[in-house]
């Protein structure tokens, strides 16, 4: 059988609901107890009055009976004396006679009239069954008496017949005073069974009295006392470092809701706690983001956390880093006007919708930027570094979703925050100056490669961005991946610096052994890159790891034939194989010692032409999807990437692939 639950409402779970209700319940049984202990001392003066009557009915009718034999005794001498002894006994006859009469009707219809018992008011009362059972007998027994008493009494001149009346009333006024006598007792076991009742429900309140008080107790034991002592050992717990320690919730009210509210303090310093920790365990700005976006979706709404730089001409903020959602919308290095945003440390900014805030303000920049995002809510953190100011945003995409209590925790943690932003920052510009210093030296072994750096390197961004927005690997492309790729392509021929000048600068082709000697300088390269990401692992950091594979495998093909490790298709690191789509094509198109620079056409022929030999097709496909922006890059450098149609002398595509073979690109 189904059992349904009875769910109480809220407000009859509350602790002082609960406790008015034990306090009503005592009031009541004892303002109960103390009505029917009044009620029952009225009753009781009422009772004294029954008493009283019914004695009277027992004596009156008593003292009739001895009246008569008194009187039937007396034996006068004279015959005056005669009649004023029946003149007497006939008055007491009649007196006695009118207050039976008088009380029994009194009786009878239960109403005691002032007269009778000399108080102010009359006195109306209640019998039981027996007692009226037996009022009836008696007030029967009594007009029986009473008619057969006056006959006696009745004479034919009209003069009462006392001696008559006397001797009926001596004969048969033992069984009036028997009834007399058995009504009484009738009203003393009714005054009886009332005294019992009185005693039966002062004990009922007693001991009712005493379960509500034992009730009270138990309830404020077990819904106030213990709760609250075990919430205090909770306090004492979380003060020696327990951080996250949960207090049982016990049932519903108060103390239940400050359990609960100290469960959610426990389990917030604790993630507040874990939070400071982990950002502080950030090696990257990256990472620090991304652990930022993990932990505050514990506390608040939270889609996407991006990270605005100040520009160098202080008039837009750029996209620096972005965590939690999709990056292909929003786009780091994406920038916007200032205006309309300060950037002094302070209060969180909260806008809980974006599309009526830029209808509102539309030269609010931010805030359309946000929209475009597919975001409704955001929360803006305005902070202080070294570094200048920064923009730091908190997004989501349901309308309404930062209440005051979010602020209040972002402005509580800035400081936090502030200093792991710090810190990552600095540390990524630690590795910007260690790469431009590690790309320098091979760039100062080889005079022509400084500028063919700077292209290939943006030559093979964009490739990843594009790989990014379509193909295969949309899943391994990211914005660190492509900033990746940008920092590190320039150093995939830092092995050229273990190689001599006679080989790097010989204008003409490679012997067999110089080509041997320039194929080492992938693996020289690595074996560098390796020790340097030695030294950042043991400081806690993994810095080179893309620059590696870049080094070691920009020179490996796609079907298998390249070197040092003739590794093929997807076994090739996919930044390996994007940074060797962008050097050959720069190679191509760039003027050497030993060769000219060949059309940007006649380039992008071989690339295809080579597609699912030497280089990833879906790669080559990207590179040619990026071709409008790759000539943007391709006409600012224009200057040194000489155009093969100016020079009038191109290379033969066969002495091309010799020379990519060789590891001269």
């Amino acid at each position: 059988m189904n059992r349904r639950r009875v769910i109480m409402p809220p407000w009859a779970q509350t602790i002082r609901f609960q406790v008015a209700l034990s306090l009503g319940v005592l009031f009541a049984t004892l303002a109960g107890s103390a009505g029917y202990g009044i009620y029952a001392l009225n009753l009781r003066r009422h009772d004294y009055e029954i008493l009283n009557l019914s004695g009277q009915l027992r004596v009156t009718s008593a003292a009739m009976v001895s009246d008569a034999r008194t009187f039937l005794q007396l034996a006068s001498d004279s015959a005056a004396n005669r009649g004023a002894e029946r003149q007497v006994y006939y008055e007491g006859l009649q007196r006695h006679m009118a207050l039976y009469d008088k009380i029994i009707t009194a009786f009878v219809t239960r109403r005691f009239e002032p007269e009778l018992t000399g108080k102010y008011d009359a006195i109306v009362c209640i019998w039981d069954a027996r007692s009226r059972s037996q009022l009836q007998r008696t007030a029967d027994d009594w007009q029986a008496f009473r008619h057969t008493l006056n006959r006696r009494l009745g004479a034919a001149d009209g003069a009462p017949d006392v001696t008559r009346g006397a001797e009926y009333v001596a004969e048969v006024g033992d069984r009036l005073s028997k009834s007399s006598a058995q009504l009484s007792r009738a009203f003393q076991d009714m005054m009886e069974q009332k005294l019992a009742t009185i005693r039966l429900f002062n004990q009922l309140v007693l001991a009712l009295a005493a379960v509500t008080m034992v009730a009270l107790i138990a309830l404020l034991y077990r819904h106030l006392v213990r709760p609250l002592r075990e919430t205090m050992d909770g306090f004492s717990r979380v003060a020696r470092g327990e951080l996250g320690h949960q207090v049982p919730v016990q049932g519903g009210g108060e103390i239940s809701q400050m359990t609960t509210a100290f469960n959610q303090l426990s389990v917030r310093l604790n993630a507040l706690f874990r939070l400071t920790d982990r950002i502080a365990q950030g090696k990257t700005l990256d990472d620090t983001l991304r652990f930022v976006t993990e932990e505050f979706r514990g506390f608040l709404p939270l889609d996407w956390v991006g990270l605005f730089f100040l520009a160098p001409d202080g008039e837009r903020l750029v996209l620096e880093r972005q965590s939690g959602s999709d990056d292909r919308i929003l786009r780091e290095g994406m920038s916007f006007p200032r205006f309309g945003v300060t950037l002094q440390a302070g209060a969180a900014r909260t806008v809980n919708d974006l599309g009526a805030a830029h209808r509102d303000t539309p030269s609010d920049a931010c805030i359309g930027m946000l929209r475009y995002g597919g975001f409704a809510s955001a929360m803006l953190l305005p902070i202080q570094g070294s570094g200048g100011g920064a923009l730091l945003v908190f997004a989501s995409r349901v309308r309404g979703a930062y209440a005051p209590e979010h602020a209040e925790l972002i402005e509580n943690v800035a400081g936090q925050l502030t200093h792991a932003l710090d810190k990552t920052v600095f540390m990524e510009g630690l590795v910007v100056s260690a790469i431009q210093g590690l790309a320098k030296l091979a760039e100062s072994r080889d005079a022509e490669t400084g500028d063919h750096l700077a292209r290939m390197a943006l030559y093979a961004a964009l490739i990843a961005e594009e790989l990014g927005r379509a193909g295969p690997y949309q899943d391994q492309i990211s914005a660190a991946f492509v900033r990746s790729i940008h920092q590190f392509a320039p150093m995939h021929d830092i092995g050229k610096v273990g190689l001599g000048d006679a080989i790097l600068h010989k204008p003409g082709g490679l012997s067999e052994a110089e080509r041997v000697d320039m194929q080492r300088h992938p693996t020289i390269g690595a074996e560098v890159l390796r020790q340097c990401e030695a030294q950042m692992n043991d400081l806690g950091y993994s810095i080179f790891r893309v620059a590696i594979e870049i080094a070691e495998a920009h020179h490996e093909r796609f079907d298998g034939a390249g070197y040092p490790r003739g590794l093929a298709g997807l076994a090739i690191p996919l930044a390996a194989r994007i940074v060797s789509v962008a050097d050959v094509f720069d190679a191509l198109t760039s003027k050497r010692a030993y060769k000219e620079a060949w059309p940007v056409e006649q380039a992008l022929a071989m690339l295809e032409a080579e597609a699912g030999a030497q280089f990833d097709p879906d790669v080559v496909a990207a590179f040619r999807r990026a071709l409008p922006q790759v000539l943007e890059i391709y006409e600012r450098f224009r200057n040194v990437a000489a155009d093969g149609d100016e020079s009038g002398d191109t290379e033969p595509a066969n002495h091309a692939h010799e020379l990519i073979g060789a590891g001269r690109a």
